[in-house]
């Protein structure tokens, strides 16, 4: 009997182990690493989850909403299915099949799901990597809105005069919004690309990525012709904004976005050596703040009367009927980009932030369903492993299906 009481304990703990535990950390209670190691393997856990206690970097917070907004639970919350390489699978199955740190679902603002893995909790700011697109995006549609930026067909070094008589401060910010400046940024993560020059710049060079920014200067098309993704031109418009408002960035996301959509909790930007917010990549909330901005996006901008974020500017940015052709799903891409969001292939208009390690923020306005997922992928990106990329789709269909909403 005694045997056989073991063996059942140790057939549910493994039916319940998070996936690959012991090699992000778990005996060390998941350490957060150093600054220039905090995204290895060893310490992702940690540091995505608390990057501002990492030691040698530096943050600049945003504080939380003076009237938060309330997430009640949905009383008997559908169960969620998925069905991915033709086998049937739960919520509780893609956790333990994939490194998820934390989960997040709402339907009409309410909460079907919430999962902190990993020994996370709900007070971890979770780092977003280039969901900081997106958001980037939002202020600078409430910046044109206000009239801090006269049109977004002006020039970037109109406001960053830092870039003035560079390839990137005469490229236009809407086509920095569409990523189509037409210049090369390689972004590969490989170690050797454009985009580790400029992280590492953004570390340790006094003048930040500036340096950077100034040496790209070979063009692969003109300016507004097609979709190259290049981090490069986010951080382009974190400097507009800077220069159009005189304020910093983390000011601006706590008036324009964090108090009025009533986050719960305070947030933070990573900047750089020169000061500047990673506008690229490095904003860092809560589980449910991420979803309170997701639910903000779902209800195109507004919270309850107020309208946070430009309605017709939010459309721009999401809307695949709004995006000049080059910028929609086809049959090459069965995604879209709009103004630093992805665009995806539904008959409802569905829209995605997404980071690198398995970050994504998923939105269907009209059928109020909105998924915030932060992970710990081993590889970046679906070029170097599609697998987590896949599921992690095949989980948004599932949501999608099991609550309601319109799927492809």
């Amino acid at each position: 009997m005694r045997a056989l009481l073991l063996v059942g304990f140790l057939v549910g703990a493994c039916a319940h182990a998070e996936p690959d535990a012991a090699q992000l950390g778990q005996a060390r209670g998941y350490p957060l690493g150093g600054a220039t190691t905090w995204a290895q393997v060893p310490y992702r856990v940690g540091s995505f989850s608390a990057l501002d206690q990492v030691p040698g970097i530096v943050v600049r917070r945003v504080d939380a909403s003076t009237a938060p907004q309330p997430l009640p639970r949905m009383a008997d919350a559908p169960a969620i299915r998925y069905r991915f390489r033709n086998l049937d699978y739960t919520l509780d199955d893609y956790l333990e099949r994939q490194r998820a740190t934390g989960l997040l679902i709402l339907k009409d603002g309410q909460v079907v799901a919430e999962r902190y893995r990993y020994g996370r909790q709900p007070d971890a700011r979770f780092l977003s990597f280039s969901m900081a697109k997106s958001v980037t995006s939002l202020l600078v549609g409430v910046a044109q809105a206000q009239g801090a930026i006269a049109s977004l067909d002006d020039p970037a070094q109109k406001y960053a005069k830092e870039l003035q008589g560079t390839p990137y401060g005469e490229t236009p910010i809407r086509h920095l919004l569409r990523m189509s400046s037409g210049l090369t940024f390689t972004e590969r993560y490989d170690g050797n690309d454009d985009i580790a020059r400029m992280t590492l710049a953004f570390a340790t060079e006094p003048q930040g990525t500036l340096p950077v920014l100034r040496g790209v200067q070979e063009r692969h098309d003109p300016a507004g012709a097609v979709f190259r993704y290049a981090s490069a031109e986010t951080d382009v418009l974190g400097r507009v904004l800077v220069g159009a408002t005189g304020r910093s960035i983390a000011a601006l996301t706590h008036d324009w976005l964090w108090e009025p959509m009533g986050a719960e909790r305070d947030a933070f930007w990573r900047v750089g050596r020169d000061g500047q917010e990673g506008a690229h990549g490095f904003f860092n909330a809560t589980l449910r703040d991420w979803a309170r901005l997701g639910l903000l996006l779902a209800r195109d901008g507004r919270v309850g009367e107020r309208q946070v974020v430009p309605r017709e500017y939010l459309l721009e940015a999401t809307d695949v009927a709004k995006q000049p052709s080059a910028f929609r799903p086809g049959a090459t891409r069965n995604v879209g980009y709009g103004y630093q969001f992805w665009l995806l292939n539904y008959r409802e208009r569905t829209f995605a932030m997404q980071g690198i390690y398995g970050q994504g923020l998923f939105v269907q306005p009209a059928s109020g369903i909105v998924m915030v997922l932060t992970s710990a992928w081993q590889q970046p990106s679906a070029q170097q492993d599609p697998l987590p990329s896949q599921e992690r789709a095949a989980l948004w269909r599932g949501v999608l299906r099991s609550l309601g909403g319109a799927i492809d």
